[in-house]
């Protein structure tokens, strides 16, 4: 199935571009979580919108990418949330709270949709994520999770 990528989707493309996939792929995963819509004609019009939206939100150059990365890398990152006793979380640390956090802390405004958890964050203590600012530039950015 031809589909076009509204978002970016890792191993698969960035937004705008156009790709085929599996039907049950694009029906079951892409389409409802609104990655991506259904190929046709008229849609193909609407590729050179998201290709601009997406020039503007992107960081254009490696240089500017690794400017970004000195900053997220230098920056104390501490994100407080409710746990029990025992030190695990009652939920979970969400790329979204990562992001505020690392805007809190005064960092860089990051898109949540780049950062790359391993593993999901449930316990206090310090954790690493990944963060893609750019096809070939990649931050690690150091998270203390305390309690509330």
């Amino acid at each position: 199935m031809k589909i076009i990528l509204t978002h970016e989707v890792s191993g698969l493309g960035a937004a705008g571009d156009i790709v085929e996939v599996k039907d049950g792929y694009a029906r079951n995963y892409l389409i409802p979580r609104k990655l991506a819509i259904r190929w046709t004609k008229g849609g193909e019009k609407d590729v050179e919108q998201i290709r601009r939206a997406r020039k503007i939100r992107e960081i254009q150059t490696i240089e500017q990418a690794n400017q970004i990365k000195a900053q997220l890398e230098g920056v104390k990152v501490r994100l407080a949330v409710r746990s029990g006793a025992s030190g695990r979380l009652f939920g979970s640390v969400t790329p979204a709270d990562i992001a505020s956090a690392i805007k809190e802390a005064g960092g860089p405004e990051v898109d949540k949709r780049r950062i790359e958890l391993g593993a999901p964050i449930k316990t206090l203590g310090s954790h690493e994520t990944a963060v893609r600012l750019h096809p070939e530039v990649s931050a690690k950015v150091n998270i203390e999770v305390v309690a509330a």
